[in-house]
């Protein structure tokens, strides 16, 4: 796959990703919040895509609040938002997730159970996972339920390295039930119907895999920039797509950027 060159052009909507661009565990990446403060002096529109699926849309306002970024819940796309979206209304639903996962649902007028039978068992990051529930969603898969998962990232960036990530949960439900997952966030169609609902204008992607982000902004036609702040890091194979930037992280991304014009 071969993305459009760097720099995209003025303006428009540029596509960041949180864990890794943004900050680790909720604890601000040097530099990001300034450079998020420069590109909208500039004249670009910030929407944050995230395919962590645990907090809610009022939990990630105020942790970007927190962090120096002023936001509104339009100002974000989560891998919940677009896993709600391929589950049928009026549905009974398994829930393997957090609380953002909960939330997408909840405009969705489904009946959330703690077992089968069910028509669905979505999948998302949580630390609430153990055997039970394992053989539980499971159980449903195999009596007819589909399974649906968040995303596929095998890790989490944070702090201390890395960490499993809901791909990790995904494998274990698929394994066990012998179930095809229907995924629905970065990079997959159901994010990307909800990406370009929300913005028309889209400039660039920058995120901290390429095989999410990278294949994102392929999908949406436009340039992807990889900062090393996150899951990438400066030892790591070459990127697949080949990303058509790299910056040690947001701060350094923007300053180069903006800078040349």
């Amino acid at each position: 796959m071969t993305l459009p060159s760097w720099p995209p052009a003025p303006g428009g909507t540029w596509i960041l990703d949180l864990d890794g661009v943004v900050w680790l565990s909720g604890e601000p990446i040097e530099g990001a919040p300034e450079a998020v403060a420069h590109l909208r002096a500039s004249g670009v529109r910030t929407l944050f895509v995230t395919n962590n699926s645990a907090p809610t849309v009022a939990e990630l306002v105020g942790r970007l609040e927190r962090a120096g970024i002023p936001a509104r819940p339009t100002d974000l796309v989560t891998s919940a938002q677009a896993a709600a979206t391929v589950v049928p209304l009026a549905s009974r639903v398994v829930v393997l997730a957090d609380e953002g996962v909960r939330e997408a649902l909840a405009d969705r007028q489904v009946t959330v159970v703690d077992e089968g039978p069910a028509d669905v068992v979505l999948v998302g990051w949580t630390h609430r996972f153990d055997f039970d529930r394992l053989a539980v969603a499971t159980a449903a898969i195999r009596a007819g339920a589909l399974l649906v998962a968040t995303n596929d990232d095998p890790t989490h960036p944070s702090p201390q390295g890395l960490l499993p990530g809901a791909g990790a949960l995904v494998a274990a439900v698929a394994t066990a039930s012998g179930a095809h997952p229907l995924l629905a966030g970065k990079p997959y169609p159901a994010l990307v119907d909800l990406v370009a609902a929300r913005a028309a204008d889209l400039r660039a992607v920058v995120g901290d895999r390429a095989t999410t982000d990278g294949a994102l902004a392929g999908r949406l036609g436009v340039p992807f920039a990889l900062v090393l702040s996150g899951v990438t890091s400066p030892t790591d194979a070459p990127a697949e797509p080949t990303p058509s930037a790299t910056a040690r992280n947001l701060g350094k991304l923007v300053q180069s950027t903006l800078g040349h014009r």
